[in-house]
């Protein structure tokens, strides 16, 4: 017989694990055996009554057991009744109340017999009854009103139901009704108010009761509430009380807590066993209690008690005698404290300490039947025999009562039956079946036969052997074919025939087999047992320090045994990963990208495989902005100053540096948070300054290198008493908007700086420069007063202070303001033009007496326009009137931009802050000749041999009289150098010119401009050229070939000469190199080489305006927008037909380079400088349109 070795404690598990399974062996179900119960329905069973009722009662046995039921401790015969059925083959009743039939008929104590020739089992006893859900009893709810402040129970009631409803409540929407410290449910279901404010006010405060069982929700009636707030309460007051009432009528004030419930100082809880404990303290006050929980005479159980209801209610879970005792709720505002202590007796239903077991017995054995209970009180132990009080059962001469335990010796046959253990106390009862089975069997073995068992190495190893026989078998295990018992001390053979292996090596791989014997026979059955390598983790994953939005990967290196299929399994904080696309399982690796704050957390491998299971962990650490601080608290209140003290939150892994303080003013700016201060981390209190009559509430934010927190929960508030103003209104000003008023406006204090009730503004004024006596006026919280009648823009001396309920602030600053501006009365005089250049004038004039002005002065705007010669052209849109403007009190200004040779005239007016006065009268001047701008377009037709004919238009502004044209043409060979320059006067009245005399096939250059008695104006330029000398062309042929019509006739025998060929090649040869080397010139700007030598043959005459300064106004133009006023190009391009145009005018303000917006300086003089515009002179070969041809390129044989 192996050895039965002692075990450690630490497998103690194991041990039990083991006796469960004796405890669980079974008869087989093919040998003779009584009744057992295998399903029945509950003791305490309530039925829906909407549905047919089911009352389980399932049983085993051998031979089938028969069914039979009582029902209220008598024979129930379900063959009289036609609506209940029993299943076949089973106890089970349904009975048909939907078709016909009420439920509460069918209310009662059920019990089930099963019973075969070896015995009879029974069931509880099941207490069948329908569930209930009443209707609200009808009631008259009365409205309630009570002052801001009171407290409040609104009663609940609910309809006795089966089961017991669930309770909550509310709004007429089915929105629930919003709970805190001040407003919660107590357990019975009324709604509790420690306080009310104006917000509970509401007509639909509902109870609502949901039935589970039946899925019906019951409704009370609406209950209304109306708080009164303390001004409502006053008006109510005086209108019904006496003067004597009324004052002896103050509104609520604050008040210590007391208890809404539970009543009194003390009160007792009784509590069964295992069930849920739960305590509840809820009180009244103002400010609302809080409220804390101890036990007298122990602690509270750490991993059992929980808090709910806003810590109004103790729970204690799984409750037992120990919980038993004292329990102490205390409630706690500013203004006191109290406590109910609660007297906590825990008792017991039965429950089982060591439950009778099935009895196998062979014929002449012995044996016993143990039941065992316990309970407060001590419960009563009966046993009944087949369901019979054993004291009336048939009598047995094998069984002896002694308690709790029957004793039973040298057994037959007949003393087969069930015995049924009953432990009862007034809280309830235990009924347990146990069978004595008397039966003579050879061993067998139920396990299977080659059962393979795979065990890790170095791990305990079970070798099953569920075996049956009686009497019962004794056990023996080999291993091996030919090996003998095994008798080392490595086994332990335990009681249920499993042989465990404590630590199994690699050679205890085999084949093992199991000998059961007894006195009628004998069994055996072999398995095998392999060894595997343990699973290993070689790499674990490493702890991490990380910045939210970055990445961070964990790796975990597995090594297993390579028959077993392995899986690798992340968990996060022991549950699964977020569903999370940022979390990538790649083998043994986990990558989590844009890390987040709740992705801090112990984060562990888990490597499986069929036969063990190994993990590792890494914790990774998400640095971030410390948690809130919390449990803000003030202390130390006076007037101007406070202690507030906090408790910091979590760092989050990075230090706190500071903590900021912000205020708001919950009655002048709720809502609304001001930086008050800020202290060091290491600091959790702070002294904070105050300002009179101000609602603090605060709240603190704590600040780590990463940043800020959010903010903390607000503390308390405090009012501060009320003062007078410390400062007065800011931006003070006088000013007029009518010639007749004087507007005072300031910017008023906010609510903060207010220092109480009442705010209010003392205006006052006098006029600066009288004897009057100061006018004052106390208006409302507003920002402007205005005064009427004054004198017309006359200094005034104002100033304003602020005031409130308790007194006024410090003495106002005086500040200086004018009544209101009227439009100036009298025009400038004595307005006088000196016309500086063609294009520029000059204009003086006196100033207007400041009393005529009356208003500020804001400067002279200067009106002027080109008038026109004869009535019939005087329409609008050729009169442009221009405006320059000039700041302050100056007295001239220069008028730019202006037409040569034009007839123009002004006039000059005063402006100040409400407009402009009289126009002085009209004054005409006119602009001397300016030079001319280039002709319009400039064209080269009819080339011959030896002459080219020009075309032009003439200038489209001449400025003047044009006297005469000059042109000034060169030659460009073939290298593109510019020969000598020609110059030619041509006569003003002609348009047209042809020059004769010059080279064939030639390519001149031509510039051409106008004169006006004021100089030369800007410059046209174009490119032509001669045509070719057939008879030159045909001299360079060989003799052979004659001119005109013989070397038409001659053509082809000349196509068809070698030498013609190949000077034809030649010739394409350069043609084509030409054709390169213009295209690349042309793709770098176009220009010739000889550009240098072109700029130093330019036209001497041709010369830049010079520049003028001038002092220059404000200019604004009074032409309608339909005007086009397009800046001008600054070049031209060559049109195909070798027509040049020139934009319009070289003389607008754009071309000065500061365009309609000009510069001024604060006396209105120009900044900048004024000067003409400057032509370019081309002298670049894209200008001309015409393309390189052969023939060209041919005569640079020449």
């Amino acid at each position: 017989m192996p050895k039965k070795k002692r075990l450690p404690a630490g497998r103690v598990a194991l041990i039990l694990f083991l006796c469960q399974m004796i405890s669980a062996l079974e008869v087989p179900l093919d040998l003779v055996q009584p009744p057992t119960i295998t399903q029945q329905s509950p003791k305490d069973y309530i039925i829906d009554p909407r549905e047919n009722i089911v009352i389980q009662c399932e049983a085993k046995g051998k031979p089938p057991p028969s069914f039979s039921w009582t029902r209220n401790g008598t024979h129930f015969d379900i063959d009289k009744d036609p609506l209940v059925t029993m299943k076949p083959g089973s106890g089970t009743l349904t009975i048909n109340i939907m078709s016909e039939g009420k439920a509460e008929t069918y209310e009662g104590v059920y019990q089930c017999t099963a019973r075969n020739e070896r015995g009879a089992a029974i069931s509880n006893n099941i207490v069948v009854r329908p569930s209930r859900s009443p209707l609200w009893t009808k009631e008259k709810l009365e409205p309630i009103t009570l002052r801001n402040g009171q407290s409040l129970v609104l009663p609940c009631r609910p309809p006795l139901g089966l089961p017991p409803p669930i309770i909550f409540w509310m709004d007429n929407s089915f929105q629930r009704l919003p709970q805190s410290e001040r407003v919660s449910q107590g357990l019975n279901g009324d709604l509790y108010f420690s306080n009310v404010l104006p917000e509970d006010t509401r007509e639909d405060y509902i109870c609502y009761a949901r039935f589970n069982h039946t899925q019906t929700i019951q409704q009370k009636q609406p209950i209304s509430v109306k708080v009164i707030s303390v001004d409502e309460l006053n008006d109510t007051i005086a209108a019904n009380l006496s003067d004597t009432e009324f004052y002896s009528a103050k509104p609520n004030r604050e008040r210590p807590p007391t208890f809404l419930t539970p009543e009194g100082n003390t009160s007792n809880k009784e509590e069964l066993r295992g069930n849920v404990l739960s305590l509840e303290c809820i009180a009244e006050g103002l400010p609302t209690p809080v409220i804390y929980w101890i036990k007298e005479d122990g602690t509270l159980p750490t991993n059992r008690t929980f808090y709910r209801n806003f810590k109004k209610t103790l729970q204690i879970i799984q409750v037992s005698e120990a919980d038993s005792g004292n329990y102490q709720c205390i409630a706690k505002n500013a203004l006191g404290a109290i406590h109910h202590t609660i007297s906590v007796t825990v008792k017991a239903a039965p429950y089982w300490i060591l439950a009778p077991q099935n009895l196998v017995l062979s014929p002449g054995e012995d044996g016993s039947l143990i039941c065992r209970a316990n309970g407060n009180p001590k419960p009563r132990i009966s046993w009944l025999s087949n369901g019979v009080p054993i004291e009336i059962a048939p009598d047995d001469p094998s069984r002896k009562i002694d308690g709790d335990t029957i004793i039973f010796s040298n057994v037959q046959e007949r003393s087969s039956a069930v015995y049924q253990c009953n432990a009862s106390n007034e809280y309830g009862y235990l009924l347990a079946n146990a069978f004595v089975n008397v039966l003579a069997e050879p061993p067998r073995i139920l396990t299977s036969a080659n059962t393979l068992y795979q065990v890790i190495a170095n791990r305990p190893a079970l070798l099953d052997c569920a075996f049956f026989g009686s009497p019962l078998p004794t056990i023996e295990w080999f291993k091996g074919a030919k090996g003998s018992a095994l008798r080392d001390d490595i086994y332990v053979l335990h009681e249920n025939g499993t042989l465990e292996i404590p630590v199994a090596q690699k050679d205890s791989t085999g084949t093992y087999t199991c000998v059961a014997r007894n006195k009628l026979g004998m069994a055996k059955n072999e398995v095998h047992l392999e060894i595997k390598d343990p699973t290993r983790i070689i790499k674990q994953p490493e702890y991490a320090v990380v910045q939210r939005g970055s990445t961070v990967s964990f790796e975990c290196k597995v090594k297993h045994d390579h028959t077993l299929t392995l899986t690798i399994t992340w968990l996060k904080d022991n549950g699964e990963l977020p569903s999370d696309g940022r979390f990538t399982v790649d083998k043994d690796h986990l990558e989590v990208a844009d890390v987040r704050d709740s992705d801090g957390g112990a984060y562990t491998c888990v490597a499986n495989t069929t036969l063990d299971m190994v993990s590792a962990s890494a914790v990774l650490s998400v640095v971030d902005v410390p948690n809130p601080p919390f449990d803000l608290e003030l202390t130390d209140q006076l007037d101007k100053s406070v202690q507030l003290s906090w408790t910091p939150g979590d760092d989050n892994n990075r230090p706190i540096t500071k903590f900021i303080i912000e205020y708001e003013d919950a009655m002048h700016e709720a809502g609304l948070w001001h930086h008050q201060t800020e202290v060091s981390g290491m600091q959790t209190t702070a002294q904070l300054k105050l300002s009179p009559y101000v609602n603090y509430s605060f709240r603190v934010m704590a600040v780590n290198s990463l940043g800020r927190s959010l903010p903390s929960e607000p503390s308390e508030q405090y009012l501060t008493k009320a003062a007078e103003p410390d400062t007065n209104p800011t931006a003070v000003e006088g000013l007029g908007s009518e010639p007749d008023n004087l507007v005072i406006t300031w910017k008023p204090l906010n609510g903060f700086e207010s220092n109480g009730p009442g705010l209010q503004y003392k205006v006052s004024w006098r006029q600066k420069d009288g004897d009057d006596e100061w006018a004052s006026v106390v208006v409302a919280n507003v920002s402007k007063y205005i005064v009427s009648g004054t004198p017309t823009f006359v200094p005034y001396l104002v100033k304003v202070q602020a005031l409130n309920d308790v007194g006024f602030a410090p003495e106002p600053a005086v500040v200086m303001g004018h009544s209101g501006e009227d439009l100036p009365m009298v025009a400038p005089g004595n307005v006088r033009v000196n016309v500086v250049n063609s294009t520029l004038a000059e204009v003086h004039w006196d100033p207007v007496p400041l009393k005529s002005i009356r208003g500020h002065l804001q400067g002279y705007r200067i009106y002027y326009w080109k008038a026109q010669e004869g009535s019939l052209k005087r329409n609008r849109r050729h009169i442009e009137k221009k405006i320059l403007t000039f700041q302050g009190s100056k007295t001239h200004g220069m008028l730019p931009g202006l037409e040569p040779f034009s007839h123009y005239a002004l006039n000059v007016r005063v402006v100040n802050g409400k407009g402009e006065g009289p126009a002085s009268p009209d004054r005409v001047f006119n602009t001397p000749e300016g030079v001319p701008s280039a002709p319009s377009s400039l064209k080269i037709i009819n080339p011959t041999l030896d002459s080219l004919t020009l075309e032009w238009d003439p200038p489209s502004r001449p400025n003047g009289i044009l006297t005469e044209y000059t042109l000034k043409y060169q030659p460009i060979n073939s290298t593109h150098e510019l020969g000598p320059l020609v110059d030619l006067k041509i006569p003003a009245n002609k348009t047209r010119w042809t020059l004769k005399n010059l080279n064939f096939s030639t390519r001149y250059k031509f510039y051409f401009y106008a004169q006006t008695a004021a100089g030369s104006g800007s410059q046209i330029t174009e490119e032509a050229v001669t045509t070719v000398d057939e008879g030159k062309l045909a001299g360079i042929l060989p003799p052979d070939v004659g001119a005109g019509k013989a070397m038409a006739s001659r053509q082809v025998d000349i196509a068809t000469q070698g030498w013609f060929i190949g000077l034809m090649c030649a010739v394409a040869l350069l043609i084509l190199i030409l054709l390169i080397v213009c295209f690349i010139r042309r793709n770098k700007g176009g220009k010739y080489p000889v550009k240098e030598k072109e700029d130093a043959h330019a036209d001497p005459e041709i010369q830049p305006m010079k520049e003028d300064d001038g002092t220059f106004g404000e200019y604004r133009s009074l032409e309608s927008d339909a005007e086009d006023h397009k800046p001008l190009k600054k070049g031209s391009r060559t049109p195909s037909d070798r027509t040049v145009k020139k934009e319009d005018s070289d003389d607008s303000l754009v071309d000065y380079g500061e365009g309609v917006n000009g510069q001024f300086n604060e006396d209105g003089s120009f900044i900048g400088q004024y000067s003409g515009k400057k032509e370019k002179e081309p002298a670049e070969g894209n200008e001309s349109s015409e393309a390189p041809s052969p023939v060209n390129a041919m005569n640079s044989f020449v």
